[in-house]
């Protein structure tokens, strides 16, 4: 097992030192089931000693006052924030980070596989997810994408949602005599990417690597295609090629091995591969079908027992599944009115 910082519950408000200059700070989300986002200050870093932030949080009022009282108990302020680095495109990482940025001038970076999604946000002016509902019916699910879509998911406001100063690729940031190198991690979304800072032993992972849960794959504004299951294991495995560091994930508490985690991921989706082959069985069924079949969370949830959002998450997961083992030559794939159909190869 992963070893955990004794931190008490990760979600409460405050500020932990995980070391000398670099520190933890959960802010909270609007009725969100994963409670709180963590962000990451990084002191002294950059040229003229302000503070570089990784992810910016969700853009409601209580996150901004979180972030004033823990940057206060170490003698810091909004003001020192100069930098602000995103992992990913979703609203409790990025919306933050523009607002922050009007209001103190300081420099928004992203990952540049995210740009397709932000040019469909702009063009939609909306921030529904149109490439997993897209995903859903392709899946067989048309009810449960009508109902998805009309949900409230929290309306589109434009000033959130800008442009960051820089896309970031494959390359090594360098704040004063510090560097971060940006590894594109594709998979949770096409544009994810993970700051590593291997002088400190450090991986600030977003939801790439996270300790308590696996990321949702493929949740994406962007419209759908590639392979996004089959993109985060290779990026999960990529993690193993870098030395193994302290975890610092996007939720839930700092651990001690990177490694360790990445381990327990691979070795959930492998079993998760399995369970999906076993529920299609000798049918041909599509995605929508095959994830009726499992259970969710670690609980073992049934489908039918998830909220709407969530049976969203799973269908797309489970065609993403579906599609490993197309990849893999186990399963065949048939395109048929408009829905993707699977077989078990016999």
């Amino acid at each position: 097992m992963t070893k955990r910082f004794d931190q008490g519950p990760w979600a409460e408000a405050g500020i932990q030192t995980v070391q000398p200059g670099v520190h933890r700070v959960p802010l909270p989300l609007p009725n969100d089931g994963l409670h709180a986002v963590n962000v990451y200050l990084l002191e002294n870093l950059a040229d003229d000693d302000g503070i570089v932030m990784i992810d910016g949080g969700w853009a409601i009022p209580e996150a901004r006052k979180a972030l004033e009282e823990a940057l206060a108990a170490i003698g810091r302020d909004l003001g020192d924030i100069s930098h602000i680095l995103v992992t990913h495109i979703h609203s409790d990482h990025y919306t933050n980070a523009v607002e922050l940025r009007r209001l103190l001038g300081s420099r928004v970076y992203l990952g540049a596989g995210e740009q397709p999604g932000m040019e469909i946000l702009h063009r939609l002016r909306s921030d529904v997810p149109a490439g997993s509902l897209e995903t859903l019916r392709r899946a067989g699910a048309d009810e449960l994408a009508d109902l998805v879509q009309g949900m409230d998911h929290g309306g589109y406001d434009p000033r959130v949602w800008e442009a960051p100063d820089q896309w970031l690729g494959a390359e090594t940031l360098r704040f004063g005599d510090r560097e971060l190198r940006v590894v594109p991690t594709p998979g949770h979304t096409k544009g994810h990417v993970v700051f590593l800072d291997e002088q400190r032993g450090l991986l600030f992972s977003g939801d790439h690597v996270l300790p308590h849960i696996t990321p949702s794959i493929g949740f994406e504004l962007a419209e759908p295609g590639g392979r996004p299951l089959a993109d985060y294991l290779d990026s999960l495995r990529l993690m193993t090629q870098y030395a193994d560091t302290r975890l610092l994930p996007a939720h839930g508490p700092v651990s001690d091995s990177s490694h360790t985690r990445v381990a327990e991921l691979l070795t959930h989706h492998d079993n998760r591969l399995a369970q999906s082959l076993k529920a299609l069985g000798e049918r041909t069924l599509d995605a929508y079908a095959v994830a009726r079949e499992l259970g969710w969370t670690r609980r073992e949830v049934p489908f039918g027992e998830l909220s709407a959002f969530n049976q969203m998450l799973a269908v797309n997961e489970t065609a993403a599944h579906l599609d490993v083992l197309v990849l893999r030559e186990r399963v065949t794939l048939v395109h048929k009115d408009g829905v993707d159909q699977y077989t078990r190869v016999r």
